[in-house]
């Protein structure tokens, strides 16, 4: 009988403990492919069915064994060597099919990696696979359940399987909440990365747009789209966001980001919020209130706040045909899909795949950009909204002394708007229902090496995030994870 490697508990295990490990020869990067596609089979696929994962790199084993290899030599790439993570099914992998959930791209296949991707392979970490999400990022039809998509089916909240996993990252939440991974990449528009972290129980990280390349992601707006992490803890996600940041001569609003090369990690400290002023957003939720008293103890001094938002229309529906254009351009000659108008018909001609509907693709069927007074309308309406939630945000910061403004989720549509960063991090469960709350930490543009040590001091000192098992027990009752060494036939085959 083969002795199994001392891998630990992957429903806790975060990436500075498999790090330990792989570094002190406990297990391989191989060995954690396939601890993590048993557990992937036992509660996505079988058992409660969370079905976070919409689907698997067939070339997994041979990424790990190539980066054991490395290791053995000595040549370890970064700081996420041998780590495996799980990408959103609207980011671009080479080999593998970016669907955005739709079954009119499910062979859909780039021609590259996303830059994120890249920087993630030279960081070292291993592409487990991708995650489902609500279908077009929640763009699709305005009835759509977050979770939903006509290809990869309804993800199941593991903490209450009753309740939406919100979205439209809600597989890259669901996978990180479950331990499916240790680490995931969301996206968000609006609310796409928060909500669901939130609603999942984990960090989230919706970075300043432009902090991390867009390239080679299904989009829905370039003035508000932005990628980022979706973990178990603060620092995990401080690793990760610091691996994807970049600059992308294919993403102009990278051009300035001063985040290139900051060492996010090393700026954490359980001590960061003594002495620092904090705006804060009144809530009625009890949770929070508890929230607001760590912070005091912790030396925060707590300032009352209201934070406005514009008074401009929205204008997603408006980038939306001429961004997700943008990108289907950028396919192989031989991609079943090349545009808005194709998409929007292959729905129309195959009813499965509009399920409920597709009344935004309708919406933004009817927008036309080149019509010299439908561009100067929306240009009007986008610069209008960035810069009064900008400015919402920066005057309130300002005018108080502040270096951020905590809320329960209330500023997420106004950080969205402004592209301005926001981390959410986990504040515990309802008695009534042992539902999820987090409390939100919103700062202006390129404050990440400031959020994040505000978010990982309180983390550290309330420690209140519980697993799904802990949290839902009979969810996972009957859910016996695999014995047997091998991945089965569902998964690839080990080579």
């Amino acid at each position: 009988m083969v002795d199994r490697p001392r891998i630990p508990d992957l429903a806790t295990a975060g990436a500075p403990e498999l790090t330990a490990g792989l570094a002190a020869g406990r297990f391989t990067s191989v060995d954690l492919v396939v601890a993590y596609l048993e557990r992937i089979e036992a509660i996505s696929i079988g058992g409660p069915h969370l079905n976070a994962i919409r689907s698997i790199n067939p070339d997994v084993y041979l990424e790990a064994e190539l980066l054991d290899r490395q290791r053995a030599l000595g040549e370890l790439r970064g700081p996420l060597h041998g780590i495996p993570v799980l990408i959103k099914d609207n980011i671009d992998v080479a080999g593998m099919p970016t669907t955005a959930g739709s079954i009119a791209l499910a062979n859909s296949y780039p021609v590259a990696d996303a830059p994120i991707i890249t920087r993630l392979r030279q960081a070292g970490a291993v592409i487990l696979g991708k995650a489902n999400l609500t279908e077009y990022a929640n763009f699709t039809a305005d009835n759509m359940p977050s979770g939903y998509s006509s290809l990869g089916g309804q993800v199941i909240n593991p903490y209450d399987a009753s309740q939406t996993p919100s979205g439209s990252s809600s597989g890259s939440g669901v996978a990180a909440a479950a331990g499916l991974a240790p680490l995931t990449i969301g996206s968000e528009t609006s609310g796409s990365i928060l909500s669901p972290a939130q609603a999942n129980s984990v960090v989230g990280i919706k970075p300043t747009v432009g902090a991390v390349s867009r390239t080679g992601i299904i989009p829905i707006s370039a003035s508000q789209d932005t990628a980022g992490p979706m973990t178990k803890t603060v620092y995990d996600a401080a690793v990760l966001l610091s691996a994807i940041i970049g600059i992308d001569p294919e993403d102009p609003a990278t051009a300035d980001n001063p985040l290139v090369g900051v060492d996010l990690v090393s700026g954490l400290s359980s001590n960061a919020l003594d002495g620092v002023r904090l705006g804060y957003v009144e809530d009625d939720q009890r949770l929070y209130a508890d929230a607001l008293e760590v912070l005091r103890t912790l030396g925060a001094e707590l300032i009352k706040v209201t934070v406005g938002d514009t008074e401009a229309d929205g204008i997603l529906a408006l980038e939306f045909q001429r961004d997700l254009n943008a990108y289907l351009a950028r396919l192989p000659e031989d991609a079943p899909i090349k545009s808005f108008a194709q998409i929007r018909q292959y729905n129309i001609d195959h009813p499965q795949g509009r399920k409920f509907g597709q009344a935004r693709f309708d919406q933004g069927a009817a927008v036309d950009l080149s019509d010299p007074e439908q561009l100067e309308a929306y240009e009007k309406l986008r610069d209008q909204g960035i810069r009064e939630t900008q400015n919402r945000i920066d005057s309130v910061l300002d005018d108080h002394d502040l270096v951020a403004i905590v809320s329960c989720s209330a500023t997420v549509g106004v950080g969205a708007r402004a592209g301005y960063p926001s981390v959410s991090v986990p504040i515990g469960y309802q008695a009534e229902n042992l539902r999820p709350v987090s409390i939100t930490f919103l700062g202006t543009r390129w404050a990440e090496p400031t959020l994040l040590p505000l978010a990982y001091a309180y983390e550290q000192a309330s420690r209140l995030r519980k697993t799904p098992e802990e949290i839902n027990p009979s969810l996972f009752r009957g859910s016996i994870l695999h014995d047997q060494w091998d991945a089965t036939v569902i998964l690839p085959e080990r080579p």
